[in-house]
């Protein structure tokens, strides 16, 4: 059975707390606060998102639905490790959907008044272009999104959606260098114009080499991170007062 963060039976009070629990503690994952295989303690993330261990672990269950964290009996919760043969799926079934939609988009002008305006946000000088950070992830998840969803088709979209949800974490590690955001750039203008000028091979070719770039480099940001991660960090490698109190016993 479902918990009731996610059927919605929460009550609204409780409800509040554990939605801003888990926005919290899903950001600094995302923000590599909290690494990947840290080991969690309630009693410290109670104190860091300030709220109760019950909205608290609700929002933890949440978390573990979504494959975000683990639960671990007698230690408490765990970020989910990196898998990078997980990864190399996900990015394989997201290179299918993107490539299909980039196929069909080139056969449909109908689409293509939606494929227009991206030109115009991606075809820039490079004097324009963002610096690293997260707005840069965003604006990249927003373009692959557009391309989906200007074919119009309600469970590609949904399944995709899925999919840059649980790539997001090590995803937006592409853009913290200057020459991948100009490297973006250009690869989304080429295939954008290949779309409006209805050459298909091209525009799968592109799109193709542009994912499989970004996964290269995700991999290769992402090990050196993890390599190069701070010795300690709180709570990494925290157990609670009560877990150990349980294990002594």
């Amino acid at each position: 059975m479902e918990s009731a963060i996610l059927t919605g039976s929460l009550g609204a009070g409780a409800g509040n707390l554990a939605d801003h629990a888990y926005a919290t503690i899903k950001q600094q994952i995302f923000n590599f606060a909290l690494l990947p295989g840290d080991l969690l303690s309630e009693n410290t993330l109670s104190k860091t998102v300030a709220v109760s261990r019950t909205p608290l672990r609700q929002a933890l269950q949440r978390l573990q639905y979504e494959g975000f964290v683990l639960a671990i009996p007698k230690v408490g919760w765990q970020v989910v490790p990196v898998n990078f043969a997980k990864l190399d799926e996900l990015y394989d079934f997201r290179l299918l959907i993107e490539t299909h939609c980039v196929a069909q988009l080139c056969a449909a002008p109908a689409c293509h008044p939606k494929i227009q305006p991206m030109l115009a946000s991606w075809d820039i000088d490079e004097t324009m272009l963002p610096s690293v950070g997260l707005e840069v992830g965003a604006l990249d998840e927003g373009f692959h999104q557009g391309l989906v969803a200007a074919l119009g088709n309600a469970e590609i979209i949904r399944t995709h959606a899925d999919i840059t949800e649980r790539i997001r974490l090590v995803r937006r590690l592409d853009f913290t260098q200057q020459v991948r955001i100009q490297e973006t750039f250009r690869e989304h203008t080429a295939i954008l114009e290949c779309i409006l000028n209805q050459n298909s091979a091209q525009a799968q070719d592109l799109i193709r080499s542009h994912i499989q770039a970004s996964k290269a480099k995700v991999r290769e940001i992402t090990l050196a991170m993890l390599q190069n991660a701070r010795p300690t960090i709180e709570p990494r490698m925290t157990i609670d007062a009560d877990a150990r109190h349980s294990q002594q016993n």
